[in-house]
């Protein structure tokens, strides 16, 4: 099982940005995270960081064929990116979006998931946590 992990805009900036919201650990201590998940688990997986929409697609469309699932957190390209939702359905591989805040408590704009849409199931809400539980939702229904 091959799982690419994606994700969008200022992630980069975790432990940066808002600590009292998303907290004091890295994107570093993130990929860590997803690393020691999927060598638990044994997933091969790759895992990208972009803050530009058109990477986030390219990366989505070099996928197909390569990739039985993608875990996303667009980030801010949630509430805004008709071309990442476009870009997952085109080549249909299951995907799971993930946020590590509860959205849905946050700005009213923050409650539109454009790629919600395709998801194959969403997780808000739990921190790294997310993650974890994304990964194994797909490595058990894949």
């Amino acid at each position: 099982m091959r799982i690419l992990v994606l994700n969008g805009p200022n992630l980069n900036m975790l432990g940066i940005r808002e600590p009292e919201m998303y907290g004091s650990n890295t994107y570093a201590d993130l990929e860590k995270f997803v690393d020691d998940v999927c060598r638990e688990n044994g997933i091969d997986y790759e895992i990208y960081q972009t803050n530009w929409e058109g990477a986030l697609v390219d990366r989505i469309q070099e996928a197909y064929g390569k990739f039985d699932g993608i875990v996303i957190n667009p980030a801010a390209y949630t509430h805004t990116s008709v071309a990442i939702l476009d870009a997952v359905k085109a080549v249909a591989i299951p995907a799971v979006e993930v946020h590590l805040t509860e959205v849905n408590e946050r700005e009213p704009f923050r409650h539109i998931s454009y790629i919600g849409l395709a998801a194959a199931k969403t997780i808000t809400g739990k921190g790294f946590e997310g993650y974890r539980e994304a990964l194994l939702w797909l490595k058990d229904n894949l």
